[in-house]
Order: structure tokens, then C-alpha cells, then sequence
């Protein structure tokens, strides 16, 4: 009878917290996207909103760009009815960010990470392990579906900073959350980013909280700021948001409120 071989045994991961890292070495660390041949192709397009602005299409973009498919930016001006209905969060449907590859359509943010999950399995934008994985979809469906008080309350707004903001007690319940989530997958998973050393699903889905934090000068524990400063220290993050503070356009809503 045939015997199975068994499996050469996994290399130990990476087992660095973001704090830890940041401590030893001054710096965040930075984790490199699947090589790609450039970062922009014509037959691909991920159409997005404000950089300022629109968290889901912050989402959508790292995404892309941690899954290393290359692709042509399509920005919808802020002004735009349909555009500013889902900033604000009039809309009853999100249909952007959007990525056009090789005549598929895809929207929802959700729907575009396991798409390239799939067309870009190297990127491991799933973890490997089905525990993980299971974990991953969880936190991650947790932030599309969730945290409305945290969405109202403290919109993305990266060219502002808003010092000393009131925090009101349904928002606070969100961060609390939302930073125990943070926590506990540094703990679980060894760091730096929420399920080990590479950049997952998750990681994109929780950035836009990093940039709300910074905005609105949240306070959370060192180990849920060690985050922040590393996913705002990654180079797409910086890329970004250098596109935020360049956009011509402010959306009055957002702004004389505070």
C-alpha cells in the first residue's frame, strides 16, 4: 500500500509584535507587496472616490495594491451626487471602490479582497492556516458590517486633525472593540500586522480606523498605537495620503461640523 510523504516541516514565522519592532528598530516595519511589473495597467481599473474622504475606497485600493495587481486609478470627483450619496453615507448601496480585471466586475470591498484572494494567491491575503483564515474573514466581515457609531461620529477626514475631540460613550464602544480586536490578533499571531508578517484582508479593512485615530486624537493603548504607526508608516498608506492632502475638493458636510 502507497504511504503518504510526510510534509517537510513550516519554517517558524515571524513572531516580532508591532510594538516590539518599532522599539527595537526606531522604525515601523514594512511589508513588501508581490513583485509586479508595474503599478499601473491599462486593462485593469480600480475606480475609487475621495482619498480624503472615502475609507471603503481606501480599502479597495491597499487591497490592491497589498495583493501586487497592477492597475490603472479612476478617481470620481467628490462632487459627484452618486459620490458624495455614499461619503456621507446616504446610499443604500456602496458601489465603489469597483475593480475591472480581464472583463470581471467587481464591487464591494469584501467582494474585490476575496476576488484577489484568489486571482493572487500569492499574496496570502488569507492566511494559510484555516483556523487563521476562519479568523481573518470574521474581523474583517466585523468591519464591513459594523462600527456605526465609530463611522458616524468620526468620519475619515486625513486632511484635518481635530485635538482633544469628545469622544461620545456608542463611538467609545467601538474603539473599545475594535482595539481589543487589534490586541488580541498581535497576541495570538505574533505581529507585526494583525495575523503575523504579512499583510492580510484584515490589515486593509482596519487601516481607514488607523487614520481616524490620528484624526481625531483618539487615545488607545500602546499596543493598539504601535499599530497605528505601523500601518500608517506603510509606504502605500504615505502614498495615499500624500493623494489626500492634493485633492482640489473639500465636502462641506464633513467639515463645519467640527
Amino acid at each position: 500500500m502507497a504511504t503518504l510523504a510526510k510534509a517537510p516541516a513550516k519554517k517558524a514565522a515571524a513572531k516580532k509584535s508591532a510594538s516590539t519592532a518599532v522599539a527595537k528598530t526606531g522604525k515601523a516595519p514594512v511589508a513588501k507587496a508581490p513583485a509586479a511589473k508595474a503599478l499601473t495597467d491599462t486593462t485593469t481599473t480600480l475606480t475609487i472616490t475621495s482619498k480624503n474622504y472615502s475609507s471603503w475606497s481606501l480599502r479597495g485600493w491597499l487591497l490592491t495594491r497589498f495583493a501586487g495587481l497592477p492597475f490603472e486609478e479612476h478617481v470620481l470627483p467628490p462632487d459627484d451626487p452618486s459620490t458624495r450619496a455614499e461619503i456621507l453615507l446616504l446610499s443604500s448601496s456602496i458601489l465603489v471602490p469597483c475593480l475591472e480585471h480581464k472583463g470581471i466586475r467587481v464591487w464591494d470591498t469584501l467582494a474585490i479582497a476575496e476576488y484577489l484572494n484568489e486571482v493572487c494567491p500569492d499574496a496570502h491575503l488569507l492566511p494559510l492556516e484555516p483556523k487563521a483564515r476562519a479568523h481573518c474573514r470574521a474581523i474583517s466581515g466585523e468591519m464591513h458590517s459594523g462600527f456605526s457609531a465609530l463611522r458616524s461620529s468620526l468620519p475619515m477626514n486625513l486632511r484635518n486633525h481635530f485635538p482633544k475631540f469628545k469622544i461620545w460613550s456608542r463611538a467609545q464602544a467601538d474603539i473599545d472593540r475594535i482595539t481589543a480586536i487589534w490586541r488580541d490578533c498581535l497576541s495570538t499571531y505574533g505581529g507585526p500586522f494583525l495575523f503575523g508578517a504579512e499583510r492580510t484582508i484584515a490589515d486593509a479593512m482596519y487601516a481607514p480606523v488607523c487614520t481616524r485615530f490620528l484624526t481625531y486624537d483618539v487615545k488607545v493603548d500602546p499596543v493598539s498605537q504601535a499599530y497605528c504607526e505601523l500601518m500608517l508608516n506603510q509606504p502605500e498608506m504615505k502614498e495615499w495620503l500624500k493623494g489626500a492632502k492634493s485633492e482640489p475638493l473639500d465636502i462641506d458636510e464633513l467639515d463645519v461640523e467640527f
